[in-house]
């Protein structure tokens, strides 16, 4: 196969003949009836069919801190391989789904604006956009299928014309209102509440004016009107403007009332005689196209109130009123997005009590979850997308932590640190507390997540670390960099108004730096002593040593070939790394026994990476031993000989091998840390 058979096998892959077919099928009213008897769903409302799509992409439950949570997998944009994936906001999602939920079983919400509302950047346009997304997809699948109709009628020469239905309506609005309730209780008969099938309202006026004028001429013959109707298969498209809709707001002076419900052509008043001829109109208003989906309002609050007011009857009644006709009705989802400062306005405002009254709010906060936090920069900050550049380790990890610090109130119970309730949040375990203590520090603090620095303000200052000129020239950029660049952008952050926040998000910028020193040490001090054989010696020697106090026994000494009493200072050495105090040596040393021996009943072999706290004193204690033959601080002066050398070498091939680093960044963090012992500054954590 050549090359451009192989590039043009692609688009036939992707434009199957059969599946067009089916994309845009044809038939006559008495098939479409079949087609409903058959499948229902085909001829549900809106906010079912949203419902329905969500829920076709499947869920997971899932518990953390003992609430049960539902991960919704839509959300993760299987449509699109994740672009528009959410991360983290499976509460406000859970909220989002529960209102499809209701609504298509028509217990109120479907008379509502749905207002998703939270600070700038939060996901709340993201959700919009993968909610149009995801109904214009599932519109093409059989399980998402749904049918509109056209008028075939000849004109005076005897031509045949077809006329789309503008407001691409349900097919079974064709049936006369009173007709319609015994259709529609034959074809219910069988099924459950949910399934039942609901049609409401009368046709839209042009198609109102076809079928009465069709019926005047036909004396009342409904059947012999049917025969003028073409029903087909409705895909919806935003950029085709059927069925998705999106309304901006705009300069008041250019933008009224007809771009929502649609305007007269006046071309064609000559030709109908009047501009109050339905056929004289374009209903092409963004509720007028985007009936059987749903419309989304950018920054609904922005609106003008004569909007406002359009949106009531379009919520409660699901009614408009096109200019000089009487009022139409729909059926779609009203979507729109705000942000604090415009909600605040809304509260305040007396006269807009009316639409508050006709709106659930969705709170749609930022990550307070570090993990969710950092999925978000990982999504567009990665090896695949970001190529010739090295991003250290922790870069996005740093970043993120300060992101989340700043949408967190500080913490009321005693002891606990700002960067101590992060982890907690993200389900570190820290003594002292329980789950049941971080959901009281979530309810203790309602408002966080909905205050702080947007996820945008961090993709910006990643994004002009990746293009600085020293990152270019060393291929690689490091948390460092990026921190530099998060404070100097706070000086001129267009939402940061307030100097005594600013210098707040300063100060928290220097808590993430320590924690960054600290990992940086532990890692450092992980890569020294990774020298497995060396720990296995000192675990066999410690235990050993432990074996025999606990049985009262002495240790035969290898080199001397007698027996010595067990190595006190060895055992002490160790322990003191994971703050075993002297008082509670005995009973530290007969539980790792204890350990040891169930281990043994279960044969099993003890090994030092068995034990979590037992591998961490080890890694310290080596640590201790082989620092000062490796002589780190002489790192900074530049002189090395040989042989530290070599042992350096290898410390940073750990470095790259096991914690990601490169050459660069490798070389960089071991003459940072170098630098610290220089300072006398010898504090190493985990």
């Amino acid at each position: 196969m050549s090359h451009t058979d192989a590039i043009l096998s692609v688009v036939d892959k992707h434009l199957n003949p059969d599946r067009f077919r089916e994309q845009h099928w044809e038939g006559s009213f008495t098939d479409y009836l079949e087609l409903v008897a058959k499948e229902p769903r085909i001829a549900r409302d809106a906010f079912r069919r949203i419902y329905d799509m969500i829920m076709h992409f499947g869920s997971e439950r899932y518990t953390w801190m003992r609430e049960e949570l539902i991960r919704y997998r839509f959300f993760d944009d299987p449509i699109d391989n994740g672009t528009d994936a959410i991360f983290g906001l499976d509460r406000a999602l859970m909220n989002l789904v529960d209102f499809f939920k209701s609504a298509s079983y028509q217990y109120g919400t479907e008379r509502r604006i749905l207002l998703l509302h939270g600070p700038v950047g939060s996901s709340k346009s993201t959700i919009a956009r993968l909610l149009k997304k995801g109904i214009e997809y599932y519109s093409r699948m059989d399980e998402g299928a749904l049918y509109t109709f056209s008028w075939n009628v000849p004109d005076d020469s005897g031509k045949v014309i077809t006329y789309p239905c503008p407001m691409h309506e349900e097919p079974l609005k064709l049936i006369p209102l009173d007709a319609r309730r015994e259709v529609l209780a034959k074809l219910n008969e069988e099924l459950d509440e949910r399934s039942q099938i609901r049609v409401d309202g009368a046709l839209d006026p042009f198609c109102r004016r076809m079928f009465e004028e069709l019926l005047i001429k036909y004396e009342g013959d409904w059947r012999k009107v049917m025969d003028h109707i073409t029903i087909r298969r409705l895909t919806l498209s935003e950029k085709d403007r059927v069925g998705i809709g999106t309304f901006q707001p705009k300069d008041e002076k250019n933008q009224d009332s007809t771009e929502l419900t649609g305007d007269i052509n006046y071309r064609k008043i000559a030709e109908y005689g009047s501009d109050s001829d339905p056929r004289a109109f374009n209903f092409d208003g963004e509720l007028n196209i985007a009936n059987r989906g749903m419309i989304e309002f950018i920054e609904v609050l922005k609106l003008d109130v004569a909007f406002l007011y359009d949106l009531l009857g379009a919520s409660q009644e699901h009614v408009i009123k096109p200019k000089k006709f009487a009022q139409t009705h729909i059926d779609e989802v009203i979507v729109g997005h705000t942000n604090e400062p415009e909600y605040k306005k809304l509260q305040s405002n007396e006269l807009m009590e009316a639409f508050r009254d006709r709106t659930i709010k969705i709170d749609v906060p930022y990550n307070i979850r570090l993990d969710d936090e950092i999925a978000i920069y990982e999504k567009d900050f990665n090896k695949e997308r970001i190529r010739g550049i090295h991003i250290a380790p922790h870069t996005i990890e740093m970043a993120a932590i300060w992101a989340v610090l700043t949408r967190l109130d500080e913490p009321k119970k005693a002891g606990l640190t700002l960067m101590q309730k992060l982890k907690l949040y993200n389900g570190k375990n820290i003594p002292n507390f329980t789950e049941d203590s971080v959901r009281e520090l979530r309810d203790e603090s309602p408002r966080e997540g909905l205050q702080g620095i947007s996820p945008r303000y961090i993709q910006d200052k990643l994004s002009n670390a990746l293009v600085n000129d020293h990152a270019i020239q060393q291929k690689c950029i490091n948390p460092f960099m990026v921190m530099n660049e998060l404070e100097s952008g706070l000086a001129h952050h267009s939402l940061l108004t307030d100097e005594e926040l600013k210098a707040k998000y300063r100060e928290l910028l220097g808590l993430v730096r320590e924690e960054y020193e600290d990992v940086l040490k532990s890692e450092v001090q992980r890569a020294i002593s990774a020298d497995e054989d060396a720990i296995a010696r000192l675990c066999s020697n410690y235990i050993e040593n432990v074996r025999a106090y606990t049985q009262h026994e002495k240790v035969r000494n290898k080199y001397t070939g007698k027996d010595e009493e067990p190595d006190e200072r060895l055992m002490r050495s160790i322990e003191e790394k994971i703050d075993i105090p002297e008082s509670r040596k005995d009973d530290f040393r007969q539980e790792i026994m204890n350990y040891i021996g169930a281990l043994s009943l279960d044969g099993k072999k003890f090994e030092y990476h068995t034990n979590a706290r037992l591998h961490k004193a080890l890694e310290l204690k080596l640590f201790e031993d082989q620092r000062d033959t490796i002589k780190l601080k002489n790192v900074v002066s530049g002189v090395v000989d040989d042989e530290t050398q070599a042992k350096i070498d290898v410390v940073k091939q750990r470095l790259i091998k096991y914690f990601g680093y490169n050459e660069t960044s490798a070389t960089d963090v071991l003459n940072y840390v170098a630098s610290i012992f220089a300072r006398g500054d010898t504090k190493t954590e985990e």
